[in-house]
């Protein structure tokens, strides 16, 4: 269990509740969406050179923020703007691992 108050949640609950107006089936679907996307970019990052590094990083910024995963936006925002970070490349990923579970308990 995290704790909260040095360690907030991957995902900023309050802040998706207000992008989504409330209605938990919405918040489902973006989240899922969100998570698909964010997975698939985990699974590129590896692999990636410093090019795709950028664009991958760049496309996960803007959802990021939108869904209230803030740390995982200002991760993928250094990364798009140093994309040669092995270390910021990790990072990301370790980020979005801990997205994918938190959401998971969110899911269920």
């Amino acid at each position: 269990m995290l704790d909260r108050q040095r360690h907030p949640a991957p995902i900023d609950r309050t802040h998706l509740a207000r992008q989504t107006q409330g209605d938990a089936g919405l918040q489902r679907e973006v989240l899922q969406l969100f998570l698909a996307q964010a997975v698939s970019v985990r699974g590129e990052l590896a692999s990636a050179d410093a090019e795709t590094r950028h664009r991958l990083a760049h496309c996960l910024v803007g959802s990021a923020r939108a869904v209230g995963a803030f740390a995982l936006a200002d991760c993928a925002a250094a990364l798009e703007a140093a994309p040669h970070s092995a270390a910021l490349a990790d990072r990301l990923a370790f980020l979005i691992e801990e997205m994918q579970a938190f959401a998971a308990e969110l899911l269920t």
